[in-house]
């Protein structure tokens, strides 16, 4: 057993993250504390986390702990954690995923279609303004940045008709009653690893990599690894209005993922495909297939996309 220290973002959301792996460490007699720390994204609210730095903005800080030796591991929604990690650092434990879907959160309307015409609905994500344009292409898409109880408090104001968040963080905040109707995959695919947590550690710790390993998700750590290889090959961003979705039954595995245009102008190019996988390193690979074939379909609907190193690797 051993005393270890969490780096963490110290918005509640996060801190909630945090402290529920503190918990499960605990239970197995590790002595773990929390440090808790503001981090570049969670200062910079008046633009596009694409236009400023993109995901990296949200775990910079936590790495300098990390290699500091402030801090030995960091936990972090894994949809904000970029698709390559800094030399030295390893993603050393993905835990069981929470809700995937993405969330229509409203006062006034029950769900997207109840929504006027022209109507205002409030996100900052790239994946999402292309999804919603692309179910409702009057819909006004307006800027939303902040912390959770940040863009609720934005909608309470009036600011927006609805607004879309991530289901799973509203419902580990205890929040789920905030939400009017979840959007299935087959309305608007969730992005690459939306609902689960990710642990990440300096490579060389092998001491707090055993300490996690009670605390992975196979299933999870698949469909998540198959995911962000498919963001990953894409050169995915938050500038890339990719979604990328796994589903695992039995030792199947299939990938949905699509590339949308937030601007409306271009079609919707969607993939899926389907493979037998046994380990990350076949979920990585089928994830690369996935990403060749829509990076193929974007660029025939006259479409650019980033070609990113497609070497495979623990996502």
């Amino acid at each position: 057993m051993s005393t270890l220290t969490i780096a963490t973002r110290e918005s509640r959301l996060a801190m909630w993250q945090a402290e529920h792996v503190q918990a499960l460490l605990t239970q197995r007699g590790h002595q773990v504390s929390l440090l808790g720390m503001t981090t570049l994204g969670d200062q910079i609210l008046d633009r596009a986390l694409s236009k400023v730095g993109g995901k990296g903005l949200f775990v910079k800080e936590l790495e300098v702990a990390l290699q500091a030796g402030q801090a030995d591991l960091a936990v972090h929604s894994l949809k904000d954690v970029p698709m390559e990690l800094p030399e030295g650092f390893a993603l050393a434990c993905v835990m069981e995923r929470e809700d995937p879907r993405d969330a229509f959160v409203s006062n006034h309307y029950a769900d997207l279609a109840s929504l006027p015409q022209g109507a205002v609905v409030g996100t900052s994500s790239l994946r999402r303004m292309a999804l919603l344009r692309a179910l409702r292409p009057d819909l006004k898409i307006e800027p939303l940045r902040g912390n959770l109880d940040t863009r609720l408090r934005k909608l309470d104001e009036g600011l927006y008709a609805a607004i879309v968040l991530a289901a799973a963080g509203l419902k580990r905040l205890g929040l789920g009653e905030r939400i009017r109707a979840t959007f299935e995959p087959s309305e608007m695919l969730p992005a690459a690893g939306q609902g689960a947590l990710g642990i990440e550690v300096r490579s060389e710790r092998q001491d707090v990599i055993d300490a996690l390993a009670p605390l992975a998700h196979h299933t999870s750590w698949l469909a998540v690894s198959a995911e962000r290889a498919v963001s990953r090959c894409m050169g995915g961003s938050c500038s890339m209005p990719l979604a990328a979705y796994a589903t695992l039954a039995g030792d199947t595995l299939t990938i949905d993922a699509a590339w949308g245009d937030p601007d409306g102008k271009l079609a919707l190019v969607q993939v899926r495909a389907s493979a037998a996988v046994s380990d990350l390193a076949s979920a990585t690979a089928l994830g690369e297939r996935v990403a060749a074939e829509l990076r193929a379909g974007v660029l025939a609907h006259g479409g650019t996309v980033l070609v990113a190193d497609a070497a495979p690797g623990q996502a």
